[in-house]
């Protein structure tokens, strides 16, 4: 892989949600925060959920998340599709839609602008793409080149979806493959098949859209996007107090040639915390090694992690592969509390 000066991978040490601080820090930040409450926050920073929600009245709620990162591949326009793609997804995962996004830049005062109207563009377009209206945004000069969107969202307040509160027995729907994590890895090292790269960017171009759209009408009891946490620790997360998460394993839907380079030790740094996150909550050692990184592999613009009443989760994937995530599978269900949180089936 040719690099220059100009080029965004030569610019930055990381990228994608792989540059992540890792969620158990970020609890410990959060918990001493002396924030004002308010009775209409009905999502805030404590529940580590997706978005905050604010109540707008007895019908109609806020979504507001915000999402930036530095890049993970060097063509501009696709970096900021990929980006602007990753920071609308949490609206859909609360259930809602994107209405409004702001734009979020820092960028090296010596790179070429042309770079840097290039991902905007290409942020645009996904803007558009998913019905929502871009209104402005912030810019600062930085060392490195970072890109991504403040998004705010509307959703019915009877409708909100929160990422902690499946039920027991619901099965889980995730839309997306695993790996993208590792395949950007062996990207940046020189040592990824052309044909695993096309896969891992039409996965993270891909807005979750139609995925969420398709829930339209079941009976979802929780909902989440797989980022850079990895599997394992959104489902930890979505297990909350209360539940139990089993997984199949020989279910997972992965890009193939991400499991090979997870054989030759082709790993992230952000992929090991999420290990070091779960490890006493989870069984995970037991597993192949390769499925191990997969499940722990930081997932930038990943899939959504539903869960709904078993006796409508196979309709409900039958139409999301109709909307067009075909590689979208039943990948576990939820069960009542037990010793480990994560469980293997």
């Amino acid at each position: 892989m040719t690099q220059n000066n100009n080029s965004l991978l030569s610019n930055c040490t990381s990228g994608g949600c792989g540059a992540k601080i890792e969620s158990g820090t970020l609890a410990l930040l959060l918990s001493g925060l002396a924030a004002r409450g308010s009775q209409d926050l009905l999502v805030g920073y404590d529940a580590s959920d997706d978005a905050a929600v604010y109540k707008l009245d007895d019908e109609h709620s806020l979504i507001f998340t915000v999402d930036f990162f530095s890049p993970m591949i060097d063509d501009a326009k696709t970096f900021g599709r990929i980006a602007a793609a990753n920071a609308l997804s949490d609206v859909w995962a609360m259930g809602g839609r994107p209405a409004l996004a702001l734009n979020l830049v820092c960028f090296p005062e010596a790179m070429d602008k042309r770079t840097l109207a290039d991902i905007l563009a290409g942020g645009a377009e996904k803007i558009t793409e998913a019905g929502a209206v871009l209104g402005g945004g912030h810019s600062i000069y930085d060392k490195e080149p970072k890109y991504g969107l403040a998004v705010a969202g509307m959703v019915e307040t009877t409708k909100v979806l929160r990422n902690n509160t499946p039920k027991a027995g619901d099965k889980l729907i995730l839309t997306k493959p695993l790996g993208v994590g590792i395949v950007m890895a062996a990207l940046r090292g020189g040592m990824a098949d052309e044909n695993a790269v096309r896969k891992a960017v039409a996965s993270m171009e891909r807005l979750n859209r139609a995925a969420a759209e398709a829930m339209a009408g079941f009976e979802v009891s929780a909902c989440t996007d797989v980022t850079g946490f990895g599997l394992l620790v959104h489902t930890l997360e979505m297990a909350g107090d209360a539940a139990s998460i089993v997984l199949y394993p020989d279910a997972l839907p992965f890009i193939p040639e991400a499991a090979d380079y997870a054989e030759e030790y082709l790993l992230t740094a952000a992929g090991e915390r999420n290990r070091a996150r779960v490890e006493k909550f989870a069984d995970a050692d037991t597993l192949p090694f390769a499925l191990q990184e997969l499940m722990f592999d930081p997932q930038t613009s990943g899939g959504l992690l539903i869960a709904v009443n078993p006796g409508e989760a196979r309709r409900l994937l039958s139409r999301i592969k109709d909307a067009g995530d075909e590689n979208a599978a039943i990948i576990g269900e939820v069960a009542p509390r037990s010793e480990k949180v994560i469980l293997f089936k």
